[in-house]
Order: C-alpha cells, then sequence, then structure tokens
C-alpha cells in the first residue's frame, strides 16, 4: 500500500491543469474518481501492481476461485494445515494435461487436505485446480499470492497501490481530464501524449521486472521453464 495522500496526487495534475482550485474539474469527486480508475486501469497492465499473500481456505473438490477480489493468480506457495497457520508442505506447480494423461480420474481420487499441485491456465485467471482434491470438510489452507482489485482510495487517505506508481496515477487523471475537454483540438492531443505516458511507464516496467527477476537469471530448478511471473 502507498503513503502519498491522493489528494496530493491530484495537486499535481492540478497544476499541470492549472486548475488548482478545482473550479473545471473537482478535486474530491471528478479526479479523485479519475485516480481511482487509474489504479484500476493499471491492474490490467501489470496484475502484480496490487499483490495480496494470504492465507486461504480451499474449497471441496478441484476446482478452486481467488477471492472477491482477485484479479489473477500469480503462486500457490504451501499448505498452511487445517488451522490457516501451520506452515506445511510445498505446493508445486503442473501442467493440467500431465496430470491429465498420467492420472485420467485425478478429480475423483481419494480427497485430502495437503495439497501436492496446482494448475493454472492464464485464459482463465480467476480459477485453479489442486490435487489432490480437498474433502468436504476439514479443507486445508494454502497460503496464496494474488493480484488484487486496488480499494478506492479517498481524497484525504493514500492511494492503494505503491508510491512508485504516482506519476502514472497523474498521467492518466490527465488522460481522462483532457479527453473530456474537447472545446480544442490540442487537448485531445495532450490527452494522447498522456495515455501513452502511462502505458509506457507500466510496459517499461514489466520489461525491467523480466531483467531483474531472480527466478529468469538463476533459476533454482534448470529443468524447468523460469517462473518469469
Amino acid at each position: 500500500m502507498g503513503t502519498i495522500i491522493a489528494s496530493a496526487v491530484i495537486g499535481k495534475a492540478q497544476i499541470i491543469l492549472q486548475d488548482t482550485t478545482g473550479v473545471r474539474w473537482p478535486s474530491d469527486t471528478e479526479l479523485l474518481g479519475w485516480l481511482n480508475d487509474g489504479q484500476r486501469e493499471i491492474m490490467v497492465f501489470k496484475p502484480n501492481a496490487n499483490v495480496k499473500n494470504l492465507a486461504v481456505k480451499l474449497a471441496a473438490g478441484t476446482k478452486q476461485a481467488l477471492p472477491t477480489d482477485g484479479v489473477q493468480l500469480i503462486d500457490v506457495v504451501r499448505n498452511m494445515g487445517t488451522d490457516g497457520t501451520t506452515a506445511g508442505r510445498a505446493i508445486r506447480i503442473v501442467m493440467r494435461e500431465i496430470l491429465d494423461a498420467q492420472v485420467p480420474n485425478w478429480h475423483a481420487s481419494t480427497p485430502a487436505a495437503e495439497a501436492k499441485h496446482y494448475m493454472y491456465a492464464v485464459l482463465d485467471p480467476k480459477n485453479f485446480y489442486v490435487y489432490p482434491p480437498q474433502p468436504a470438510s476439514g479443507q486445508g489452507y494454502v497460503e496464496l499470492v494474488y493480484g488484487a482489485t486496488p480499494a478506492d482510495a479517498t481524497f484525504t487517505g493514500a492511494i492503494t497501490l505503491d508510491d512508485i506508481y504516482q506519476n502514472v496515477l497523474v498521467d492518466y487523471i490527465l488522460y481522462r481530464a483532457y479527453s473530456k475537454d474537447t472545446e480544442y483540438a490540442a487537448d485531445q492531443n495532450r490527452a494522447a501524449t498522456h495515455q501513452s505516458a502511462y502505458i509506457a511507464a507500466l510496459t517499461g516496467k514489466a520489461k525491467v521486472e523480466m531483467g531483474v527477476n531472480p527466478n529468469a537469471t538463476a533459476p533454482a530448478n534448470p529443468n524447468v521453464t523460469p517462473n518469469t511471473r
């Protein structure tokens, strides 16, 4: 979570808009709304911009869903017992196609509260599967890492995302403000400039993360594709 107050981010945008008193664009309603839109938009480009690491109780069976605020699964790290506090066996990711071929009836195999493997498909980002199936009662907890929808910031409260996204949020607010102001053709050009700026910043950060990812530079297991998330 960030420490920069939302009103401070909005104030930077107001200086560029030459509207520090909020006459043209009300700061605590319209600009704040765009700031919160911007936080959610960032998650489209960077699902790890707002990460949660929680002990989550699994559902009965093999199919599991992320918590209601989940955007995309990042990792299922380890078992956390049936109380959610007891660290246990590590959980390894496997390809579902391999398990389907080797254990075709794995969805109906003997249930156990301790998970050994999990499977994930990027085209179904809010769901994943565990093996073996969880029992009908007394299910286990796992340490779940996932990208979460950012909570809306209040005008006098801190932004939800890390402080490093301040400039991206300023550009997003300016993009939305100039997109609304259609009196002058130049404003549409400025809107496009700020839109390009925040997209470039997010995609550029993603590329940098790939370059400094320890899993990519020194994978723990040379026999598998490094985890580049």
